[in-house]
């Protein structure tokens, strides 16, 4: 019976996946921009199923809109956490609406991760459908996913659910199974700071104190911190650097940004000491602004990934991926937390990010089938 209704409901959200996928990609939803975060929560309430309680709480970043809560109370057993986010890496000059082309959804956020949301959705409502099987569900939208630099606010809020399960985008296994993610690595964001000195760059230029090339050289030497082959597969990566006004000017103060990745957050410490205070006479402050946790839920997850790949009819398989998710956040709070339950894609924060359209109804059937083993199916 548990593997029909995976099978019948998986049909009906994909019926109305790719439709819903176009409403919420049609918004352009930056993180920050609050009318428009206002607007993504706004299109994913009116997909809610008619019977659940909508609350808007308090978001992590200060000054960003405000999170989404949605709950069903059921005549069941368990207590499932459905995890996703409606802001994009894409600004609204850049914003693509969604398109297909052949087998591809393309447009901003549609991997990354309105499309985890849709799902989320339909499982939501599926769950509406029969709620003697579960006690409670909850479906958490947050609005700053992207680029959050504040403390995780929710993780209390759901510390007694049985399982968290968060949609980002899903996976292969290395069989070509159904994969889902179980570890994560931690993730990190070095922001380093220049105070130099002006001068004018034609008639004076050995008076200033260039911050542009002092930042130049701290990128340099992050880059050399790059290890992903190490015992702590650390990623150093520069990616943001902002300097100078004019273009006659010495610049006398810059920022520059780095992304790190590693096993745990012990390994971006070397990165950071490897920021001296002073390079040519320009001063730099350097400090971690995000420090986001890593996620390794093999062991806790095993038994449910069994259980739903019985119900699914095909295995369902623990994978890893480096990059950071609200999933680590609440796998601190929730030991038997699961993410990429998402459809497959590419293109993450670029101009051609896509879901694949087949994998909407597939990956339909692996979330429902994760969140019934999840609640004891």
């Amino acid at each position: 019976m548990d593997q029909e209704w995976v099978e019948h409901e998986a049909a009906e959200i994909a019926a109305r996946a790719e439709r819903e996928l176009e409403a919420l990609v049609g918004v352009s939803s930056p993180s920050g921009d609050v009318p428009a975060a206002d607007e993504a929560v706004a299109v994913a309430s009116a997909l809610l199923p008619a019977e659940a309680e909508v609350e808007r709480v308090a978001c992590s970043s200060p000054g960003y809109a405000r999170d989404m809560v949605a709950r069903l109370s059921g005549s069941g057993q368990g207590r499932v956490l459905l995890v996703g986010h409606l802001d994009t890496v894409i600004g609204h000059a850049d914003h693509r609406p969604m398109e297909r082309e052949e087998d591809r959804l393309i447009g901003s956020g549609a991997v990354d991760m309105k499309g985890g949301v849709v799902l989320s959705l339909g499982v939501l409502r599926a769950l509406a459908r029969d709620p003697g099987r579960f006690a409670e569900v909850a479906l958490l939208l947050v609005v700053d996913e992207e680029w959050r630099t504040a403390p995780f606010a929710h993780g209390e809020r759901f510390a007694d659910f049985d399982a968290s399960l968060c949609f980002e985008a899903g996976e292969r296994g290395p069989g070509g199974e159904e994969g889902v993610i179980v570890k994560r690595k931690a993730a990190g964001t070095l922001r380093v700071r220049a105070h130099g000195v002006a001068s004018h760059s034609g008639s004076a230029p050995d008076r200033g104190r260039n911050a542009l090339l002092a930042l130049a050289e701290v990128a340099r030497r992050v880059a050399v911190e790059h290890d992903p082959d190490g015992p702590d597969r650390l990623t150093a990566v520069p990616t943001v650097i902002r300097s100078g006004h004019a273009f006659n000017a010495v610049p006398a103060a810059g920022e520059l940004h780095c992304d790190l990745r590693a096993d745990r957050l012990g390994a971006f410490y070397p990165v950071l000491e490897a920021v001296p205070a002073d390079l040519d006479g320009v001063r730099l402050e350097a400090e971690l602004v995000r420090r986001w946790p890593g996620m390794d839920t093999r062991e806790r997850s095993a038994a449910l990934l069994e259980r739903a790949g019985e119900l699914l009819g095909r295995p369902v398989v623990g994978t890893q991926r480096g990059g950071a998710s609200d999933a680590s956040h609440m796998a601190g709070h929730v030991a038997l937390s699961i993410d990429g339950l998402g459809p497959r894609g590419g293109g993450a924060h670029a101009p051609s990010e896509f879901i694949l359209a087949d994998s909407l109804r597939t990956r339909a059937e692996v979330a429902l089938a994760v969140t019934a083993a999840a609640l004891g199916g």
